[in-house]
């Protein structure tokens, strides 16, 4: 599959699945934290499915991270 993203996306994506693993969570985990099912995480974080500044400022908040530490 082709991606759609720069590399500044990709950059992006690699910074919120470090910190969900710096975080010690697991995709499952994160996905019942936000109400959602783990192939929506997965698909963050493979680059298939886009998410919103909203998304990404409650992720941060549950990795206990600033969204600036996930900017490329």
């Amino acid at each position: 599959m082709k991606s759609m993203y720069t590399d500044k996306y990709k950059t992006f994506l690699k910074k919120m699945k470090r910190a969900r693993k710096k975080a010690g969570l697991t995709q499952i985990q994160v996905a019942k934290a936000l109400g959602e099912t783990q192939s929506y995480v997965s698909k963050i974080e493979n680059g298939e499915r886009r998410i919103d500044i909203i998304e990404v400022q409650d992720i941060a908040k549950l990795y206990k991270t600033k969204i600036t530490s996930l900017l490329p």
